[in-house]
């Protein structure tokens, strides 16, 4: 590839199943037949799956994604936290095959994009944790990976160079608060990988409040133009980067992506009119209003 050249930009949400995007996102009440997963597939040429981060995902159900989705789409899974945060004993054989054999639907159909391994604040730069993650490397060695730490100790050079050897760089956006990593635009190889969290500093580490008060923030204008130039960066010379919006609580996250990919390419993207209605900041972005009937029946 010619260093001159800019990689194709896969960009979407981290999830598509949540209660409160019924009427944020999602029309409210739910059409007959609706399907979440085909809605954002209209809007997004990607999607980070979440569930498999709870659970290890199932062949049937993963099978049951391809027909909703287009030809040109991508999957990009986070490892499922046994192999991340739960990490009293390394998990067997018997779990990375079942992994594996998991996502094989996704993979099969030619839709499958990087395997993400999430790891918490907590995991830091030490010499068992850097043997951990090349194991992990090792396990999953025939799946394109990325790597997302928090820790400000991964900072340093060899830290830097265990991830390097272990996968990708997941470069994230976060609270800047002490010793959490800040921005970053780091490129293992020929793709990238992006991840905004949101910067919700009060709640970021805070305790008594659901789960979801982490990820609740809009960015700006302003601090996406900032994303915008990592992103591009990250571009020069690469085959892919993937870039994904966590700040998920009420479709904070899938306006914000609208607004990268509206960015990116320099255009009016297709805006969900219930979204539009959540935040009509949106307008700005949104091709103009559709014809009666033009998109009716399309699930």
């Amino acid at each position: 590839m010619d260093s001159r050249s800019q990689a194709k930009v896969w960009i979407g949400p981290s999830g598509w199943s949540y209660p409160d995007w019924h009427g944020t996102v999602y029309p409210a009440p739910k059409p007959r037949g609706f399907k979440p997963l085909a809605f954002i597939a209209r809007h997004f040429n990607a999607v980070e799956v979440n569930s498999s981060f709870y659970r290890v995902p199932t062949a049937e159900m993963t099978a049951a994604w391809i027909p909703q989705v287009p030809a040109d789409f991508r999957f990009a899974f986070k490892l499922t936290r046994i192999f991340t945060h739960e990490r009293d004993e390394f998990p067997s054989p018997r779990d990375v095959a079942a992994y594996i054999d998991g996502i094989s639907p996704v993979r099969d159909a030619d839709r499958l994009g990087p395997l993400l391994i999430q790891f918490p604040w907590s995991f830091r730069f030490t010499s068992a944790n850097a043997d951990w993650l090349k194991r992990l490397g090792e396990a999953f060695a025939d799946l394109d990976r990325f790597i997302e730490v928090r820790h400000t100790s991964w900072e340093q050079a060899d830290a830097l160079e265990c991830v390097r050897r272990a996968g990708g760089y997941c470069n994230i956006d976060q609270p800047r608060l002490r010793n959490c990593l800040g921005p970053t635009q780091h490129r293992f190889g020929r793709s990238a990988y992006v991840r905004l969290h949101g910067r919700n500093a009060p709640n970021w580490f805070a305790e008594n409040v659901p789960g979801y008060e982490r990820y609740n923030y809009l960015y700006s204008d302003a601090e996406l133009r900032e994303w915008i130039a990592r992103i591009n960066g990250l571009r020069e010379g690469a085959e892919n980067a993937y870039v994904f919006a966590n700040n998920h609580y009420r479709g904070q996250g899938v306006a914000n992506a609208l607004e990268l990919r509206a960015m990116l390419e320099g255009r009016r993207v297709l805006v969900p009119e219930t979204l539009q209605r959540t935040f009509p900041r949106l307008a700005a972005i949104a091709t103009p209003p559709r014809e009666p009937g033009l998109f009716d029946g399309i699930k």
